[in-house]
């Protein structure tokens, strides 16, 4: 007899799936929730607001010098001129920019009301010829100043194309002068005592010095109240640097005590070559801050103007040299 097994479903207890329960509303909650968002939202706006407002870092700019460039403002006018304060253009080396940066500083500052004497205390007249003088056709010079008692200043003077800009001219009669001073007394003070009378009508003088160390840098730099040495990026340029220094030191010493380096001044600069980043960065490891933040670059600008006889803030005014050269004419001022 068989038996059937037990029908579980009959004993077996109901299960239902339990209905979802819908939440009740909380206004309150709600309320809570959108307020603390809204306040979130106004904090990062005011965030916002705040940064627009922040002072912004200004960004430094590192000159060729490979240090950041001041600012350097232009100077207030001056209510009178005099005494000058006078500048050689120094260096044993020729070709490295002496007679260009006398003429082209000298007219930048006479663009800021300052009242200039070129003087040109070399033979070979470059001075005198890059501001349209004919040497050859000059009945006085800087040799009739130097060596003839009757001649002043005055006499010899050249007003030039550019307003506040004075020229004291020379030629190749100047080169008898280093011979003939040499038995003189006291030869090395004979610029210093020509140029005592005109220093009150001027505000600075510059003077243009042969490639020499002889006797009449000697004379300018016994004149001066400061260097400045034109420096070519190149590497034979640098080598004569110690010679320079070691004979502006011998004048300090034994001529000349207020005789002070005004700087070093870059010049013909190439961006473009590693030599000569790598010269200029070698002159400002050994000088530090006696070279100039100023760099004077390579340009056919510059022979330009020696053609035309005028200098290349007048020539070529917004070219990067007469930039270059308004800028140095500010920071000689600001120094």
């Amino acid at each position: 007899m068989s038996t059937n097994p037990p029908d579980d479903t009959q004993h077996s207890p109901a299960w239902t799936v339990p209905h979802a329960v819908a939440p009740t509303p909380d206004p309150a909650r709600e309320e809570a929730e959108a307020r603390a968002v809204l306040a979130e939202a106004a904090a990062e706006a005011a965030q916002l607001r705040a940064a627009a407002h922040e002072p912004v870092e200004p960004e430094v700019r590192l000159g060729p010098t490979g240090r950041p460039v001041p600012s350097f403002p232009a100077p207030p006018p001056l209510l009178e001129h005099g005494p000058a304060r006078v500048i050689a253009m120094c260096n044993q080396k020729g070709g490295v920019g002496k007679t260009t940066t006398a003429i082209n500083l000298g007219a930048a500052l006479a663009e800021q009301g300052r009242r200039v004497l070129l003087v040109d205390f070399d033979p070979q007249g470059a001075l005198s010829v890059g501001l349209g003088v004919n040497p050859h056709e000059l009945d006085r010079t800087v040799y009739n100043l130097l060596m003839e008692r009757s001649v002043r200043a005055d006499d010899v003077l050249l007003k030039t194309n550019v307003p506040g800009l004075d020229l004291l001219p020379s030629n190749i009669d100047l080169s008898a002068a280093e011979v003939q001073l040499v038995g003189e007394v006291a030869r090395e003070q004979t610029l210093t005592r020509v140029l005592r009378p005109v220093l009150g009508d001027y505000d600075i003088v510059l003077i243009d010095c042969q490639p020499s160390l002889g006797l009449l840098t000697v004379n300018a730099l016994t004149a001066a109240d400061s260097v400045i040495i034109p420096l070519e990026c190149e590497f034979f340029a640098l080598r004569g640097v110690a010679l320079l220094m070691d004979t502006i030191q011998k004048v300090q010493d034994r001529l000349n005590p207020r005789l002070e380096l005004e700087g070093i001044l870059a010049t013909m600069y190439d961006s473009r070559t590693l030599h000569g980043r790598e010269v200029l960065s070698r002159v400002v490891e050994a000088f530090g801050d006696r070279v100039f933040h100023t760099v004077i670059g390579r340009t056919v600008r510059f022979p330009e103007t020696t053609v035309v006889g005028e200098p290349i803030t007048t020539y070529a005014s917004t070219s990067p040299g007469a930039a270059a050269y308004r800028q140095l004419a500010l920071e000689v001022l600001a120094r």
